[in-house]
């Protein structure tokens, strides 16, 4: 992974300083709140419902042991002993003093880590597959792309106040596991005919108030020019996105209101003046990054299947959390193991840390220092031979962290929802909790097969509901909480937005209508190799809508 530099040292060791000075100001009185609100915010602290909420940036979902241990230490000594990881790929703590996060920050400097422009009205943390560098349908890394980009992007003096929050993402696999078409810039790494990497370029999705799918404008962007396409957008962004209505002022309110013809004409033309410029990137330049995310050498390990198969024949627990948890790797003889942060009845990505002391232990050992967080508000190891995949389980076990459960109903994304947020209408931490132990028992899982829910607590969507297989809503309605189910939505290759099922449910009805659902579904799939998804859009939404609300037309 990427190394801090002397620059990168001094800058955030400085901005460090700055903060703190800030921060004294503050509790002293000299700063009032409305004063220090954007400069904590430019810092990644937020103000939530009971106290300060810290979130730290995790440039494309790469951690080191040494940096998660970090993360442990601060939850442990100016937190409550824990984390959630987020859709973002960063992890927040939700209960630091505001006189002790001065002290946090330096800690976080000191193991490369910052919380810079996790918040604000700027290019946010670049996102990118959390199997980066590792799957086996990779064309190539796009974490050294995410690394380039987030150089180019933080503290830009052009690009540090736009209209709204900005979020790009990368992918560099035939499958789509970074959500790419719904961000305002999405890249898809891809070769050309003449094996040339570049991009194919998505532009104006997002989810919230008006989720919207992004718009191909470039099948094909050589490599070269990644900076300054991108300058384009985000400069076409600047000049003419609303700044008069928050609600309206994301990109994909401004392709919508001008078209993707025409803003595709404006992008071209602010590239063309750009593409010859010093924004053209040098090859040298991207293989020096390049080489920073190098993949380990890995030995061969060809004893890992023999004991695999032994293991797997021996320990039912073990052999389902492989089938679920482990996806193939490029060499054969590892795997990508995916740390379930969803136990049963447990909250949606967080972490204790003591888990994440375990974790940093277990990558050292037996997975090349590698961690990712997914936007799934999972972990991942993404290098570990199938000769210790048995030695890590004993490891997870031991956590309460060998679900296996990845992709399945209980594995459920949750934004903190009103238990937390200052934005929030509605919990979603205890509903995901109810649903999960409603539907915990692993044959009944294995029954199901895959199947994403996702939660969200507010119109803002954090918690992704509007790509969930199965959506839910958390929205007040005469001072009540009260549930919005949608259906058929998804984040991957094939992007789709959710459909409004009808009329929403109490808080105490929601997991018997979430099972209505997942009852509905099984009795009208072809065979269990049809997901829910693929049933879904193939009979379409009348057979659940019928089974939620009976054969008249109210819940239309």
């Amino acid at each position: 992974m990427y190394r801090y530099d002397e620059f990168d040292h001094a800058f955030v060791t400085e901005r460090v300083e700055q903060f703190r000075d800030q921060v004294q100001r503050r509790l002293s009185g000299e700063l009032a709140e409305d004063a220090f609100k954007p400069l904590r915010l430019m810092n990644g602290v937020y103000l939530q419902l009971h106290a300060y909420m810290l979130r730290i940036a995790i440039p494309y979902g790469t951690l080191s042991a040494r940096q998660l241990r970090m993360l442990a230490h601060i939850a442990r000594t100016y937190d409550r002993g824990y984390g959630h990881f987020t859709t973002r790929q960063n992890l927040q703590f939700n209960w630091p003093k505001l006189s002790d996060i001065p002290d946090a920050l330096a800690d976080l400097a000191s193991v490369e880590m910052h919380a810079l422009q996790t918040s604000g009205n700027c290019i946010r943390n670049v996102t990118a597959d959390h199997f980066a560098g590792a799957a086996a349908d990779e064309i190539a890394d796009p974490r050294p792309y995410a690394e380039i980009l987030r150089q180019w992007s933080s503290v830009h003096p052009e690009f540090s106040f736009l209209p709204r929050k900005f979020k790009i993402a990368v992918t560099g696999a035939e499958r789509d596991r970074a959500a790419i078409q719904v961000h305002d810039i999405g890249l898809h790494v891809k070769k050309n005919d003449k094996g040339e990497i570049g991009f194919a370029v998505y532009v104006g999705g997002g989810q919230g108030r008006t989720p919207m799918i992004a718009k191909l404008i470039r099948d094909f962007l050589p490599e070269e020019d990644l900076l300054s396409y991108t300058t384009a957008i985000v400069r076409v962004y600047n000049l003419h996105g609303r700044r008069d209505n928050k609600y309206k002022a994301r990109i994909k309110i401004l392709v919508h209101e001008t078209g993707t013809e025409e803003l595709t004409r404006q992008v071209e033309a602010e590239f063309a003046a750009l593409k010859d410029t010093e924004l053209k990137l040098p090859e040298k330049d991207v293989q020096s990054i390049a080489a920073y995310f190098a993949p380990p050498d890995l030995p061969q390990r060809a004893e890992g299947w023999e004991n695999l198969a032994r293991w797997k024949k021996a320990d039912s627990g073990f052999s389902r959390w492989v089938q679920q948890n482990v996806q193939p790797h490029k060499n054969p003889d590892y795997g990508m193991v995916t740390i379930s942060l969803k136990p049963i009845g447990g909250i949606p990505g967080d972490a204790s840390d003591v888990q994440m002391d375990a974790i940093a232990d277990l990558a050292e050992e037996y997975a090349f220092d590698e961690i990712r967080v997914s936007h799934e508000q999972n972990l991942i190891l993404p290098h570990v031979a199938l000769a210790d995949l048995e030695a890590v389980y004993r490891g997870l076990v031991a956590i309460n962290l060998a679900e296996a459960n990845a992709g399945l109903i209980t594995d459920i994304i949750a934004c903190p929802g009103l238990d937390y947020c200052a934005l929030a209408n509605a919990r979603s931490i205890p509903l995901a909790q109810e649903i999960s132990r409603r539907f915990g028992n692993a044959e009944r899982q294995a029954e199901i097969g895959e199947l994403k829910i996702k939660i969200s607590g507010c119109i803002n969507a954090c918690g992704h509901h509007h790509v969930g297989h199965i959506g839910l809503l958390g929205v007040e309605k005469k001072g009540a909480e009260l549930y919005q189910i949608t259906l058929g939505g998804s984040g991957d290759e094939h992007t789709s937005i959710g459909e409004i099922i009808g009329r929403g449910f109490e808080p105490d009805r929601v997991t018997d209508a979430i099972e209505t659902i997942v009852d509905t579904y099984l009795g009208l799939r072809l065979d269990p190799s049809e997901n829910f998804l693929a049933a879904y859009r193939r009979v379409g939404p009348q057979p659940f809508k019928t089974a939620l609300y009976g054969a008249t037309a109210e819940a239309a």
